[in-house]
């Protein structure tokens, strides 16, 4: 790795999209000529992952732009890239103010084999989500009717249920379409269960105006282009971080400089720098938060780290012959009948990791190629990586010849699925405020350290969806958090540059 010259040294730990941004900030800056990347594994992008495969691009990672509008960075660069569809770039799409209510299914099939009536799943949608739309109504209250967003939804869903004057059947039905949303809502939060969201906080991740829209070419199309205007070299791939020393004073090999921090690499190599900026994912310092930092960060750090929740979502792509579906279809509910929010049963995860499954997305097709796209989040996802890929095949093959009540449903051609528990240097998807934690736990993170010395002596920064309050959990407020802290660092040397407030 080259010297970058007499300028302030300034390595980033991580290559995804929040790495990148904040290595593109500073680059051709006169006090910072060269960041460069230290990016653990062979590629870019981080939780963004495009992978070219049956006939076309599908997403690993990262999957909608979520509120594609004048706010969102991601939405802007995607936009002045030429990266997206027409409408989805119209005023009328950037209005749209979903309030981040997913939208209703095109067919819901139940575990007997029946379709669920239309109706009666807009029903439980309306209730489900004006129940989720009550819980903003805690974010400035001094405390909580209960501690999570799952005990406040089985709350409120139980007096409900009181008043229902339907049989026996159909109640059944309607609490298991709202377990199906409550699995969508573990999809959306990164979690095993809503009972670990706290409650409070919940309302302080803005959702921002835009109907969320996807990229055409593939996410990783925004992160190539970002690599592409980086000087030559400046991200190192294949080169694990083990330790960051701080709070030092090491020498460069045939150098009089001293540096306050020391890179040390998997691999033995070792990078002197004046300031790391740190954006692995938040799984990933939760698992080496005793050996990653040296010395050890200080305590009330390493406990928001121990606090902030980072949870599994993972998709599992079925490539069909022919479709089952309906040519209009475009999202496939799967209803288990024999589910409720209300009861806490825990089947044992090989026998019922599959019921955790939220549906299918169908995914934009062609004559020879017809895909299914499903979500799973929390024990049952992770669950699901330590199977083979025929396990995989196999089992949905089931679960489909059984809610279409189809025993002959062929099945499908070939399986492709993400594995983000699985991956040694992110060990899941995205964070969330869990209960016992607070937005104040995610600012804790992104402080810089040293906390008590002077601003030009800061050693190490943080950035990552972790480390954005108001936007955990996105590739926007990862992209945000890059540029914070690259702002931090040439603020340092330009007084005129403008810090954000801690929540930018």
């Amino acid at each position: 790795m080259e010297s970058s010259g007499r300028g302030r040294r300034v390595l980033v730990v991580g290559g995804g999209i929040a790495g990148l941004g904040a290595a593109h900030k500073l680059c051709g800056h006169h006090t910072f000529p060269q960041p460069h990347v230290l990016e653990a594994t062979a590629r870019a992008g981080g939780r963004i992952r495009s992978e070219h495969s049956f006939g076309g691009v599908v997403e690993l990672g990262a999957h909608w732009i979520h509120g594609p509008s004048q706010g969102n960075p991601v939405f802007q660069l995607a936009a002045k890239y030429g990266l997206l569809r027409e409408k989805d770039l119209s005023e009328e799409n950037q209005l749209m103010d979903t309030g981040g209510h997913v939208g209703l299914p095109s067919v819901s099939y139940a575990s007997s084999g029946e379709r669920v009536s239309p109706e009666l799943v807009v029903e439980m949608s309306n209730l489900f989500y004006s129940l989720k739309d009550q819980t903003r109504d805690f974010l400035h209250a001094a405390q909580a009717p209960v501690s999570s967003v799952g005990e406040y939804l089985k709350r409120e869903i139980s007096r409900h249920v009181a008043g229902w004057t339907e049989d026996e059947e159909t109640r059944k039905l309607k609490l298991a379409i709202l377990n199906n949303f409550f699995n969508v809502e573990c999809c959306v939060s990164g979690t095993h269960s809503m009972d670990t969201v706290a409650l409070l906080p919940f309302r302080e991740y803005t959702v921002l105006p835009g109907l969320d829209c996807t990229f055409p070419g593939g996410y990783q199309g925004l992160t190539n282009h970002i690599m592409a205007s980086l000087p030559k070299d400046t991200v190192v791939f294949n080169k694990p971080v083990k330790t960051i020393h701080w709070n030092g004073s090491f020498l460069e090999a045939e150098s009089v400089d001293t540096f306050p921090v020391l890179v040390e690499c998997e691999d033995g190599g070792c990078f002197p720098a004046h300031h790391v900026i740190v954006t692995v994912p938040l799984g990933f310092l939760k698992e080496h938060l005793d050996t990653f930092f040296e010395p050890p960060l200080p305590d009330e750090k390493a406990e928001a780290i121990r606090k902030i929740g980072f949870g599994t979502n993972n998709k599992i792509f079925l490539e069909f012959e022919e479709p089952f579906w309906e040519p209009d279809c475009q999202h496939i509910q799967v209803v288990w009948e024999d589910l409720s929010p209300l009861e806490d049963i825990t089947p044992k995860l090989q026998d019922a990791w599959f019921k955790k499954l939220i549906g299918f997305l169908v995914l934009p097709s062609s004559e020879s190629v017809h895909i299914l796209c499903g979500f799973i989040a929390g024990l049952e996802s992770e669950f699901m990586e330590t199977l083979s890929d025929e396990e995989v095949l196999r089992c949905l093959t089931q679960v489909l010849r059984r809610v279409t009540g189809n025993p002959q449903l062929p099945a499908p051609k070939s399986v492709l699925r993400s594995c983000w528990h699985s991956a040694p240097y992110t060990r899941g998807s995205y964070s969330y405020v869990a209960v016992g934690s607070t937005g104040d736990d995610i600012d804790l993170l992104a402080q810089p350290l040293p906390v008590d010395g002077k601003e030009a002596e800061l050693q190490i920064l943080f950035a990552g969806e972790a480390t954005h309050r108001m936007f955990y959990s996105t590739t926007h407020g990862a992209l945000l958090s890059g540029w914070r802290e690259a702002d931090r660092l040439l603020a340092l040397q330009d007084p005129q540059v403008q810090l954000p407030g801690p929540r930018l």
